[in-house]
């Protein structure tokens, strides 16, 4: 039984960081159909534009919120009453060898993909604990294929998203006694209309799907998922 059949969510707030981008807007369909309230924090005014679900009654969509910003990520967080899950899609990416990877570059993916899955995890985990009685809640963050399988020529941005993989492992472990699950998953290059533009001569047959991962997400996010975490977990397809 998937999750939307299940009704895993009804009743649940859920953040979905990233929500507005392709795999969040995935992520935020199937929490939709499993009866979640989804808060999605937004920075970019040309995502929401197109953002199909913007005026969906159990969609709170915050515009102007900076994620690096440990300011603005407390005062996003601090109105929800009682999160369940929180899932943290957001992030950047970029191509880049050593002879064009500095300082500059390093510190800008560690801000898009580390920083930003940093303070959202911290923020989401007192939300949790602030609830009466406190919430034993989901968290789920967005690695990357590299940060498991490194490859040359994009040194920061799988740098960052190691980054990623270790926060994840570490928190499960600090948040296990507490019964706050702490995964993530690590896709490939996904099927989206950005990638296929980007590479026209690969075969997309092979990638993974958006609403596959999300759906991958959706149940790590879960109440059905009642045994796992810490698991960084490879949504490859056959890429």
């Amino acid at each position: 039984m998937s999750v939307a059949q299940a009704g895993a969510f009804e009743g649940r707030d859920c953040v979905v960081t990233g929500g507005t981008g392709a795999l969040g807007r995935g992520v935020v369909e199937a929490l939709l159909a499993a009866g979640a309230t989804c808060h999605v924090p937004n920075v970019d005014p040309r995502l929401s534009a197109d953002f199909p679900f913007a005026d969906h009654e159990r969609v709170r969509l915050v515009e102007g919120v900076d994620l690096t910003d440990e300011r603005q990520v407390a005062d996003f967080y601090a109105p929800i009453p009682r999160l369940w899950a929180s899932i943290h899609v957001v992030g950047g990416f970029a191509m880049g060898g050593i002879a064009d990877t500095g300082a500059a570059e390093l510190r800008r993916m560690f801000d898009l993909n580390a920083l930003t899955a940093l303070l959202s995890c911290r923020h989401a985990v007192a939300a949790m604990r602030r609830a009466d009685p406190p919430i034993r809640g989901r968290i789920v963050n967005v690695a990357a294929r590299p940060a498991l399988s490194p490859v040359g020529g994009m040194f920061a941005y799988a740098m960052s998203k190691a980054a990623v993989v270790s926060l994840t492992q570490s928190l499960a472990e600090e948040l296990r006694a507490e019964g706050i699950w702490v995964n993530a998953i690590a896709p490939s290059t996904m099927d989206t209309p950005d990638n296929r533009k980007a590479m026209p001569k690969a075969n997309p047959a092979r990638w993974p799907k958006v609403e596959e991962v999300a759906r991958a997400i959706a149940f790590l996010a879960s109440p059905d998922n009642a045994l796992t975490t810490g698991l960084v977990m490879p949504v490859y397809g056959n890429a």
